[in-house]
């Protein structure tokens, strides 16, 4: 398993990129802001439920992967650092100037789980985000690869709760501004691509 220097780091990177609002953010906010907190607390279960198909959908690919073949798990690792690296300069390269506010029809409490699990599940840039990051934290002389991913995936769920619950809690008050704000948006998108970029040059001099 992962020592306790290396489930450190992990934690702090996953808090990095955590704080940084992605498309599951907004749809938490959006939720908070239309229906109240209990909506976007609802909903933040309801992503994160969706969040354990995909990590458990990576434990199982990539351990099938290193029974395979050393050598693609670690070209993987590195397409995975690669996969970091297009997403940061997606992100400062995007122009979200034009777009207007999110507006989501109100919904019971059991439609607002499952919109949000299906909204999870259903997107394939999560599949691929945990197929890239988590590798990135395991080490095949460590023991097994799919129980690392699992307890790298359990702590990623732990922690993504925690910071989309403050989201959904503190969202009533300000996102409806944050959303109808273009510089607010644009601000955001930087802030994460600088996370992202920050995170793959980390990896890489890691790797040297």
């Amino acid at each position: 398993m992962p020592d306790i220097a290396t489930l450190a780091l992990f934690c702090v990177a996953t808090l990095g990129l955590l704080v940084v609002p992605g498309p599951a953010v907004l749809y938490i906010v959006t939720r908070s802001v239309s229906q109240g907190r209990g909506a976007g607390l609802i909903s933040v279960l309801g992503v994160h439920a969706g969040s354990l198909v995909h990590i458990a959908a990576a434990a199982l690919g990539i351990s099938a992967l290193l029974a395979a073949s050393a050598t693609a798990f670690t070209i993987v690792k590195y397409v995975g650092v690669a996969y970091l690296l297009w997403l940061g300069v997606r992100k400062l390269m995007r122009r979200g100037e034009n777009e207007g506010p999110v507006e989501l029809p109100a919904q019971s409490k059991r439609r607002l789980f499952w919109e949000g699990f299906v909204v999870n599940v259903l997107n394939p840039k999560t599949a691929i985000f945990f197929l890239a990051f988590l590798p990135q934290f395991t080490d095949p002389h460590a023991g097994p690869v799919g129980p690392q991913i699992l307890l790298l995936g359990v702590l990623w769920l732990v922690l993504g709760m925690a910071s989309d619950g403050t989201y959904a809690l503190l969202s009533s008050a300000v996102a409806g501004r944050v959303r109808r704000s273009a510089r607010a948006r644009r601000g955001l998108d930087v802030g994460s691509g600088l996370v992202y970029l920050g995170l793959a040059a980390w990896l890489t001099a890691e790797k040297a």
